[in-house]
């Protein structure tokens, strides 16, 4: 392996981390974001937030838009 091999590859790894970083902040910004129902304006419990991640209605609300009742 030369130096240009090895360049590349610390290249590589570093757009990895660097990509794996901004999904996890950008996962975190809208599970921060998302507290409201985009419906009805009613608090989404934390258990569906953490569950769902970037969930954005109430489960009243997407039983809705599923059309089930």
């Amino acid at each position: 392996m030369d130096n240009a091999d090895r360049a590349q590859e610390l290249i590589d790894q570093r757009l990895e981390d660097a990509l794996a970083a901004r999904r996890a902040a950008s996962a975190q910004a809208v599970q921060a974001q998302c507290t409201d129902c985009e419906d009805c304006g009613e608090d989404i419990p934390a258990a569906r937030r953490k569950r769902l991640p970037g969930v954005v209605t109430c489960v009243a609300c997407q039983t809705r838009r599923e059309g089930r009742r």
